[in-house]
């Protein structure tokens, strides 16, 4: 942990939880610096951070997704110098005892995706369903990057320099956009490792998926990621062949 380290906390409508989810950062990290960015609560969760060092508050004018609050946070983390950060989440879910694991492995990566299905980790409980969205998900990805990944969907991540200055100008902004970022960050060459976490169970609040229709969040993600691989520039030919390869 060093002073160029920031914690990014996305937030909307968490005033229940978020004064816990900090107080248990501070105990665990109490060095750190935090930006909560509040994306356009209805319920003072801007003003449930209080006065506390070490915590600074963006407030979206209304609500504009999980996507473009954690651009504005990679903005911050950026313009403010920041070198690393973690995206943790304002329900609970995230241990923040996991958070020195996953800025270690940092050190041979450039962006770290905290597992729940990794040996190690969490038992984490999924339904039926989902499970099999979240594996048609990981298969298309297999796919479509040649990556394996374990945990498609996990928001406990952490960034180097140079991926924070890649998503603060082209992360998305739509619902889901975790799975997308793994076929943005493959395609462009960073070097993504997954490490086993714990998590918990929400502290509070409802889960975003039981308010939207996660069947058609599943299928537009599919279709996202396959219009994104499309659109893929080709590789430059290699020089030393003079014709990209061919015999």
């Amino acid at each position: 942990m060093n002073a160029k380290d920031l914690v990014i906390i996305p937030a909307f409508n968490e005033s229940e939880t978020l004064p816990d989810v900090l107080s248990e950062l501070r105990q665990v990290l109490p060095g750190i610096d935090v930006v909560v960015v509040d994306d356009g609560s209805s319920d003072g969760t801007g003003r449930a951070v209080g006065e506390q060092p070490g915590v600074r508050v963006l407030r979206l004018p209304f609500n504009l997704g999980i996507g473009s609050a954690l651009r504005t946070g990679f903005r911050y983390a950026v313009d403010e110098g920041y070198q690393r950060a973690v995206q943790l989440d304002a329900d609970g879910q995230h241990d923040p005892t996991e958070i020195p694991r996953l800025l270690e492995a940092l050190d041979g990566a450039d962006f770290v995706i905290g597992t729940r299905f990794g040996s190690g980790g969490s038992t984490y409980e999924v339904g039926h369903t989902r499970r099999g969205a979240m594996r048609v998900l990981r298969l298309a990805l297999r796919m479509l990057s040649g990556r394996r990944f374990s945990d498609t969907s996990s928001g406990f991540r952490a960034f180097d320099r140079p991926v924070l200055e890649y998503f603060a100008l082209n992360y998305p902004s739509e619902y889901m956009e975790s799975v997308e970022v793994l076929l943005q960050a493959t395609y462009e060459g960073f070097r993504i490792a997954e490490v086993p976490v714990r998590m918990n169970a929400r502290a509070g609040g409802r889960p975003s998926t039981l308010r939207l229709g996660l069947a058609y969040h599943y299928v537009r993600v599919l279709v996202t990621l396959f219009v994104r691989a499309s659109r893929r520039r080709p590789d430059r030919p290699d020089p030393s062949t003079g014709d990209g390869g061919a015999t």
